[in-house]
């Protein structure tokens, strides 16, 4: 039976016209160890709320965030916290390995989702630097987060998904990348790496029974990096959005559930974009 008729059986048929809740409703993943990394607050939070709905065991992975507040979403959402910095591969291990002694076994599914430094999607007010002013500088940070951590957590998972015979990565770009709209020469080259970095790694591992995959949002309404983000830049991009709105990060969390789900168990190396259709492939 389809998506359509188990909605229809059980009576939540009217909850896709109606809610974003209607991706939480069949506990897909109670067998998965998930770890996403910056997953404290922001998009991140809200992939490991939605792993958590589908009972998925969370690591919720944090860097210089608050303890009270680590606490509160310790005891609030049921998840495992973990403090480690990913551009950092003895911590990333570690992480990895507490993980693992923690829930009895190694995790499964890795999103990399964390921004790393202050970058903020905030308009004229982030310093747009032309071609012929950028240093190596401008883009090493960036590299640093997305490439680099992106290969801790690919490294410190591939024993663990090489015992089990299977496992998901699923890495978090932009749609920048096909539309650069905003001169961000250094995030966007960055986020256009780890594109290439999950193509070549879903070549490579796919016959070890591992998929990799990546989900391209674009500017959200509204996390952390976009709260400095002028209304009328968010106004502007729901103007000739097809959808005619900004997407939230609940939209984003549900096309990485859709990634690490049974679902996807044929799918890798591919980009699929999350931003109301303003950009097509």
């Amino acid at each position: 039976m389809g998506l359509l008729g188990l909605l229809h059986l059980h009576g939540h048929l009217d909850l896709l016209a109606s809610s974003p809740d209607y991706i939480y409703l069949f506990h897909l993943l109670t067998r998965q160890h998930f770890c996403s990394t910056g997953s404290s607050r922001g998009l991140g939070l809200a992939i490991a709320k939605a792993f958590r709905a589908e009972g998925a065991r969370v690591v919720l992975n944090y860097f210089k965030s608050d303890l009270t507040r680590i606490h509160h979403l310790e005891k609030e959402l049921g998840v495992f916290p973990i403090g480690a910095d990913i551009t950092d591969p003895d911590q990333v291990k570690a992480l990895f390995a507490t993980a693992e002694f923690h829930f009895g076994q190694p995790i499964t599914t890795v999103v990399n989702n964390a921004i790393v430094g202050d970058f903020e999607f905030n308009g004229d007010a982030r310093p747009k630097l032309a071609a012929g002013e950028l240093t190596w500088s401008n883009f090493d940070s960036q590299l640093q987060g997305f490439l680099r951590g992106t290969l801790n957590t690919t490294q410190a998972a591939l024993p663990g998904f090489e015992r089990i015979g299977s496992g998901r990565i699923i890495n978090i770009g932009s749609n920048l990348v096909q539309n650069p709209v905003v001169p961000y020469h250094d995030y966007t080259a960055a986020k256009g790496a780890l594109l290439a970095f999950t193509r070549t790694c879903a070549a490579e591992l796919g016959p070890k029974g591992i998929t990799v995959n990546l989900v391209a949002g674009g500017l959200l309404d509204v996390t952390d990096a976009s709260a400095s983000t002028p209304k009328e830049v968010f106004a502007q991009i729901k103007a000739v959005t097809p959808l005619r709105k900004v997407t939230i990060p609940e939209d984003v969390a549900g096309a990485v559930l859709f990634f690490a789900s049974p679902w996807a168990a044929g799918v890798t190396g591919q980009q699929l974009v999350v931003d109301g259709g303003l950009v097509m492939n």
